[in-house]
């Protein structure tokens, strides 16, 4: 039979809803030690765990921009995650990591009749543009170009978001139960995490863990990383789950199945777990309901929507 897992001792549930605290790393590594798991190196089916941020700005409801319903998700996936400890073969954990100037934020447009910047949650189209509406304050020629080509390319307008997971404050860390449940996992079954880092190009959003909205010509590390999609996708299973499901969630799921090239049985070997993610809440768009008429078509390429109570077969 297969080696399984058990949650250490000195973690709890309800870690995940008690506020920021300083990982417990040395403890839950030590706990690793004596967890009676078989290296993953030997594992005869690899599986891969991608994580998309569940970083304190999207975990927590203090985060500056919470997802209603991720601390839920988070006790979930880890309570999956002890449980199936002794299946997962490398967890790769992505931290959306901003500066003060992106695309994206406020400052970066501005109303040349009014002087007024856009509000959060604030949507700039190419024909806003075009009209005078809005104005970038920078980079006018890239500005243009960019909205255009997102427009094409992803089918979608630019989102203002209020600043987040900033490089250096708290909103950026990683929820701590989950860093206290991936060294415990690093030191049990002998397997290093890999961190991907992504969102640092002012000049593009970056979604998915695998590459940028618009590719910046002016920044290679915004292309997509087709060493990472080949790493993720050599393992017989790849288990999906993060925040948001509506935005980093989604567009990583289709930088995977778009890595697949309609191969089914590559896309069967993707799980989205459906129930350890949760949407951006906005106050006129419905972000769930699209992103659930995405992956339910996913899922009829074969992309496989689970729960977390599911067992592994």
């Amino acid at each position: 039979m297969l080696s399984q897992g058990r949650a250490p001792a000195l973690y709890a549930a309800d870690d995940v809803v008690r506020g920021p605290y300083a990982a417990r790393l040395s403890a839950f590594m030590q706990a690793g030690l004596s967890a009676g798991l078989r290296p993953a190196r030997e594992d005869a089916e690899t599986l891969a765990l991608a994580l998309v941020d569940y970083q304190h700005d999207f975990v927590a409801p203090t985060g500056a921009l919470a997802v209603p319903g991720a601390q839920d998700d988070v006790a979930r996936l880890l309570a999956w995650l002890y449980r199936n400890a002794g299946r997962i073969t490398r967890i790769y954990l992505s931290l959306d990591t901003h500066l003060p100037i992106h695309i994206f934020y406020s400052a970066w447009w501005v109303n040349p009749v009014t002087g007024e910047h856009p509000q959060p949650f604030t949507t700039i189209t190419v024909a806003e543009v075009e009209r005078g509406v809005w104005a970038p304050t920078m980079q006018p020629e890239w500005s243009r170009t960019y909205l255009r080509l997102l427009a094409r390319q992803a089918k979608k307008d630019l989102m203002i978001w209020p600043p987040h997971t900033m490089e250096g404050t708290l909103g950026h860390m990683l929820t701590p139960a989950l860093s206290e449940a991936v060294a415990w996992h690093s030191i049990a079954r002998q397997t290093q995490p890999i961190y991907v880092s992504k969102g640092r190009t002012a000049r593009t959003e970056f979604y998915g863990i695998f590459g940028a909205e618009v590719p910046d010509p002016d920044d290679a590390a915004s292309g997509l990383n087709m060493a990472l999609l080949d790493e993720v996708m050599s393992h017989g299973r790849v288990y999906l789950a993060g925040e948001a499901k509506s935005h980093c969630v989604l567009e990583t799921a289709r930088q995977l199945v778009a890595h697949c090239g309609g191969a089914p049985d590559a896309l069967r070997r993707l799980y989205l777990l459906r129930d350890c993610v949760s949407s951006v809440a906005h106050p006129t768009i419905n972000f769930d309901a699209l992103a659930d008429m995405e992956f339910a078509a996913m899922q009829q390429l074969g992309v496989r929507l689970v729960s977390s109570a599911d067992p592994l077969d």
